[in-house]
């Protein structure tokens, strides 16, 4: 029986649902991410660091939410926090404590947070720190870095992908847009020959959190150069964001950007975002803004929903002691080199896991010389962004299934507070199970 057979087999449930699915969801998917050939699985609850499946199949989760539950699944101070404030309001239209006291949290844990406004998500909060920097600036052009990812919206997803035509995307919103590879001396270089940035965009772990990692020393070089011609930096921590820790990462480097982009672990696994940074540039959205920028208006339905906020809160009170994050990143660095080992082991040449932190990576492509713990560099931008071969990783993520495993789109993983040592050996082993699988139906 082929893999696939196997597949189809464990999870009929999930093929079942699938295929309806494709008559109601373009691709039969309701995110990029979560679409998976030959179907993806369809989860039922979760607890702590597992799923399960709508078959019953028991997974242990390194998708975290898309990396939102850094505390897993249904951590009681959350639930409890939600529970208390269901039958309170779930939606005031108005404004209410709670949303002081979750900005207090977020001003407290950012470096250069003097001012917060809530949004939805994240990609609301890029689109928000846009357009401030703009109308901060006066100026119309944005740089950011080939392969970063600040969410789906026309002025930044341009870039991302280097697979992506960009359709439905206006020419003048791709002239306002210089992408750069992550080299200092070219931000330099343009920023020296150009007048018209207004500000700089890139994810301070590198593209995809982390997936390709940006060199040593460019965040504080990056600082150091927008400054130097006064250009805004804004830092997208979505991801990283009260993760890499409590700061985000950019704290850790020591850095202070201008502006700074929060969603995922923010709302506490609920929907929210939120977008931090100066006062004089955040403030353009004050209604009593009266100097010659005028003002920014943003609405949004959801802006700090109570019971996000509520959500957030506990996150945030929980994530302020520092424990939560450094267990996740020691977890997630044991795992990554207990993974090496394993590909060591079986002496795949092409095979190599790398993090940063609680915040993982496999790449897999026998048709590279890198080794277990080395990282991929010599690849093209879309080799590295698919995480190498896309059969052998199609081939690997099922099995991955089979023996219990499910990683972020196959090949990325977010390692939470309670993950323990117990899941950690159990990963592995079924990685070692997983390779042996994929590589004989590979042949």
């Amino acid at each position: 029986m082929s893999l696939e057979q196997l597949y189809r087999r464990r999870f009929a449930g999930s093929a079942l649902l699938a295929e309806q699915a494709l008559q109601r969801f373009p691709g039969g998917a309701t995110h990029d991410g979560r679409y998976a050939d030959p179907f993806p699985l369809f989860m039922e609850r979760a607890s702590g660091p597992y799923k399960w499946d709508v078959d019953d199949n028991r997974m242990i989760d390194y998708w975290c939410g898309h990396g939102a539950l850094l505390l897993g699944h249904g951590h009681p101070a959350i639930v409890e926090a939600i529970t208390r404030q269901a039958p309170v309001a779930t939606h005031l239209g108005a404004s209410h404590r709670l949303e002081l006291e979750w900005a207090d949290l977020i001003m407290s844990l950012i470096p250069g947070a003097e001012r917060v406004r809530f949004t939805a998500s994240g990609s609301e909060a890029t689109t928000l720190a846009l357009r401030v920097a703009r109308a901060a600036t006066g100026k119309t052009t944005l740089i950011r870095f080939a392969g970063h990812f600040h969410g789906w919206h026309d002025a930044l997803a341009p870039g991302a992908d280097p697979d992506d035509p960009n359709r439905g995307v206006l020419p003048e919103t791709l002239a306002s847009l210089i992408i750069l590879p992550p080299d200092l001396d070219q931000v330099a270089t343009t920023l020296a020959r150009r007048n018209d940035v207004a500000a700089v965009i890139f994810e301070p772990t590198g593209a995809s959190y982390g997936s390709i990692p940006l060199p040593d020393g460019f965040v504080t070089g990056l600082r150091a150069i927008t400054r130097h011609y006064g250009v805004l930096l804004i830092a997208d921590e979505v991801v990283t964001g009260f993760r890499i820790a409590p700061g985000g990462a950019c704290a850790r480097a020591g850095v202070q950007p201008d502006l700074i982009c929060l969603a995922k672990i923010v709302a506490g696994g609920l929907p929210g975002g939120a977008l931090a940074g100066r006062a004089d540039l955040l403030d353009l959205l004050a209604h009593d803004e009266q100097g010659p920028r005028g003002r920014i208006r943003q609405q949004g339905t959801f802006n700090a929903n109570p019971l996000s906020a509520a959500a957030g809160i506990a996150m945030l009170r929980t994530v302020a002691t520092g424990e939560p994050g450094a267990i996740a990143a020691r977890r997630g660095e044991a795992l990554v080199r207990m993974l090496n080992e394993v590909f060591s082991a079986h002496r795949l040449r092409g095979w190599t896991a790398f993090g940063d932190g609680s915040i993982f990576h496999i790449f897999v492509d026998p048709s590279t010389d890198v080794m277990p713990g080395e990282l991929p560099r010599s690849p093209s931008l879309a080799t590295l962004k698919r995480g190498g071969d896309a059969r052998l990783l199609r081939l690997l993520r099922m099995a991955l299934h089979l023996n219990g495993i499910d990683l972020m789109r196959g090949r990325s993983g977010f390692v939470s507070a309670v993950h323990s040592e117990a899941d950690l050996q159990a990963t592995v082993a079924a990685f070692d199970a997983a390779i042996e699988l994929a590589l004989s139906e590979e042949g």
